[in-house]
C-alpha cells in the first residue's frame, strides 16, 4: 500500500504540473500527497481494510499531513505521533502481534537509516553492490532487532527469516507487487503476479521445511523478555563496539531459561484446552507423555497443530511418548501433527488404535494391554486396561470405547492419578473387581462425563479429590451430564469442567491445589472465568 501510495502520489504530481490554474489553485506536491493518501485508503478498503492496513494507512496519513503543514519533526516524533494516532483509533491493537512487530521493524529503519553509501558517480555495478549491501544492512539490523520480541510473543526465533527476506522482498517489491498493481487495469497481469510468485513460494517452502528453520526456546518470564528486547535494541544502537557487547549478555536469562521440571518421584498433569477430546500432558522430572492428542476440527485444523504443539514448544517439552486411549478423532485429531512434529515420540494406542486406516502414519503402534508397567524418574506408569485378547469383552462387539487404555500413575509418595479414556459402564466394573479399590487423587473422568459412564460403584470407590472433565462449551453431547456432577459432588470432588477452567495444571507434590488458567488469567470479558461457584 506504501508503494501504491507512492507511485499514485507520483503519477499525481506529474499531472498536476501540467496543468497552470491547478499549481495555483492547490501546488503540485500538496495536491500529490493528498490524492496520494486517499487513493491508498481506497485500495485499503478494497483490499478489505484488515488491522495492518489500517494501521499502513494512519502511518501515511501522519507523514503526509506534516508534509502539507511544512513541519519538520525528528523521525522520532513523526514515528510516535503515527503510533500513538493508531492506539487511540484502536487501543485493542496493543495486544496485537502485528502492531509490535511493524512499529518496531519500522523505527529501527528510521533510526538506523538507509545505509546506502552516495553512487553518485559510481558505475552501474557498484550502485547495485551499495542497493545489495543497504537492504542487507536493513534486514540484519531487523532481524537482530526482532528475534526478542518474537521469542517472547510466539516462543521461537526464525533462523532463516533473514535468507527468506533478502529473496522475498525484492522479488515481491520489483516483480509481483508491480504485476499486481497492474491487473486493475489489465486482468491477464494478475495471472502472471501468480505465476511469479510459484518460484518464491517453493523456496520458502523450501526453507520452512528445513530441520534448524526455526529455533524453539522455553517461554521465559516477562522481565527476561523484556531485557532480551533492551538488548537486541541495543546491539543495533550506534554505540561503541564494547557497549554493544555488554547489551547483548542482557538477553542470555531469555535465550537459556530454565525448563521447569518436576522433582524426582513426582510428577504433573496438564489437561489442555482443547474443546471436546482428550488431552494431557504427563511430566515426570525428565521424561514426557501425551495421553491422548484432542480433537479434529476441520480438514485443515486439529488440536495437535493448534494447540499442543505451539504449548509444547512454549514449555521446551519434548515427548518420550504417545499413549491414544482409542480411536474416536476427539482423542486422536492431532496425533499425526505431533507425532511429524515430534517423530521420536513412541506410540502406544488401543485395537481400534491400529486398526484406524486414518492413523496409519503412526506407525509402528504398540497395543497398551493390561500389565504393562514401567518407572519413569521415580513414578509407576501402569495400563490396567484393555486385557489382553478378546475374553473380556464377554462376547459382545467390540468398540472403540470398550477397549480404551487406561493409564495409572503413582508417585513415590503414594498419589495416584487415573486416565480412563471413554470407557463406560462394564469396563468400570470389570476395573473395580481387578484393579481398582482405593481412593485418587487425580481422575480424568471417562467419557467426558456421560451418563454411560461414572457409575456409582466407581465414583463411590474413587472418591476422586478432582475430577477433571475435558468436554466443549455448550457441546452437543450435554457433557457433563447433570446426574454424573452431581454423583461426584455426593461423595467430596470437585469437579472441573475445562469449558470454564481451560488449562488445568496439578501436581502430585501440591496434591491439594489444582490451577485453571481461565480463573488465573481471567479477562473481564469472560463470564466463565469468573462466574461464582467451583469450577
Amino acid at each position: 500500500m506504501t508503494m501504491f501510495a507512492w507511485l499514485a502520489a507520483l503519477l499525481v504530481g506529474r499531472l498536476w504540473r501540467l496543468s497552470a490554474g491547478a499549481c495555483r489553485w492547490v501546488p503540485a506536491p500538496r495536491a500529490a500527497l493528498a490524492v496520494g493518501v486517499m487513493l491508498a485508503t481506497a485500495y485499503a478498503l478494497f483490499s478489505g481494510w484488515g488491522l495492518p492496513a489500517q494501521r499502513t494507512i494512519c502511518m501515511l496519513a501522519v507523514v503526509a499531513l506534516l508534509q502539507w503543514l511544512g513541519v519538520r519533526w525528528p523521525w522520532a516524533c513523526v514515528w510516535l505521533l503515527a503510533l500513538a494516532v493508531i492506539v487511540v483509533a484502536d487501543p485493542w491493537a496493543l495486544w496485537q502481534a502485528g502492531f509490535w512487530l511493524s512499529f518496531i521493524a519500522v523505527g529501527v529503519l528510521l533510526a538506523s537509516g538507509s545505509g546506502a553509501a552516495d553512487a553518485k558517480g559510481q558505475s552501474a555495478v557498484r550502485r547495485w553492490m551499495a542497493k545489495l549491501h543497504a537492504l542487507w544492512r536493513e534486514q540484519w539490523l531487523i532481524s537482530l532487532a526482532l528475534a526478542p520480541l518474537g521469542l517472547l510473543l510466539f516462543g521461537q526465533v526464525s533462523v532463516v527469516g533473514l535468507l527468506a527476506n533478502l529473496l522475498a522482498i525484492p522479488w515481491v517489491t520489483l516483480v509481483v507487487t508491480p504485476l499486481a498493481l497492474l491487473a486493475a487495469a489489465l486482468p491477464m497481469a494478475a495471472s502472471a503476479a501468480a505465476v511469479a510468485m510459484l518460484p518464491l513460494m517453493g523456496l520458502l517452502q523450501w526453507l520452512a521445511a528445513l530441520p534448524w528453520a526455526v529455533w524453539v526456546l522455553p517461554q521465559p518470564a516477562w522481565w527476561a523478555s523484556a531485557l532480551a528486547i533492551a538488548a537486541g535494541l541495543l546491539v543495533i544502537a550506534p554505540l561503541p563496539g564494547r557497549l554493544r557487547l555488554v547489551a547483548a549478555l542482557f538477553a542470555l536469562p531469555a535465550l537459556f531459561w530454565p525448563q521447569a521440571r518436576p522433582r524426582v518421584g513426582e510428577f504433573e498433569l496438564l489437561a489442555a484446552d482443547i474443546g471436546q477430546g482428550n488431552a494431557v500432558i504427563i511430566s515426570t522430572a525428565s521424561h514426557r507423555l501425551l495421553y491422548d492428542a484432542g480433537p479434529q476440527y476441520g480438514r485443515h485444523s486439529d488440536a495437535g497443530e493448534r494447540v499442543l504443539l505451539p504449548l509444547l514448544a512454549a514449555q521446551g517439552m519434548q515427548l518420550d511418548a504417545m499413549m491414544l486411549s482409542h480411536s474416536d478423532m476427539d482423542h486422536t485429531g492431532g496425533a499425526l501433527a505431533v507425532k511429524a512434529a515430534q517423530p521420536g515420540a513412541r506410540v502406544w494406542g488401543s485395537d481400534s488404535v491400529i486398526q484406524a486406516p486414518q492413523l496409519a502414519g503412526l506407525a509402528p503402534v504398540q497395543r497398551c494391554t493390561q500389565g504393562q508397567h514401567w518407572q519413569w524418574d521415580g513414578v509407576t506408569f501402569e495400563v490396567l486396561h484393555p486385557p489382553a485378547g478378546e475374553a473380556w469383552l464377554n462376547g459382545r462387539k467390540a468398540r472403540p470405547n470398550f477397549g480404551s487404555c487406561v493409564l495409572r500413575l503413582r508417585s513415590a509418595r503414594g498419589q495416584v492419578a487415573l486416565l480412563a479414556g471413554d470407557i463406560e459402564a462394564a469396563q468400570e466394573q470389570q476395573l473395580l473387581q481387578t484393579h481398582l479399590d482405593e481412593p485418587v487423587e487425580w481422575l480424568l473422568v471417562p467419557h467426558h462425563g456421560s451418563k454411560t459412564s461414572s457409575t456409582k460403584p466407581w465414583v463411590g470407590t474413587l472418591r476422586p479429590r478432582w475430577a477433571v472433565v475435558q468436554a466443549g462449551y455448550l457441546n452437543r453431547f450435554g457433557h457433563p451430564v447433570a446426574a454424573v456432577v452431581q454423583r461426584y459432588r455426593s461423595v467430596g470432588s470437585q469437579l472441573v469442567a475445562q469449558d470454564r477452567c481451560g488449562a488445568a495444571y496439578w501436581s502430585s507434590a501440591k496434591p491439594e491445589k489444582l490451577e485453571c488458567e481461565r480463573l488465573i488469567r481471567a479477562h473481564y470479558w469472560d463470564v466463565h472465568a469468573v462466574s461464582t461457584g467451583p469450577p
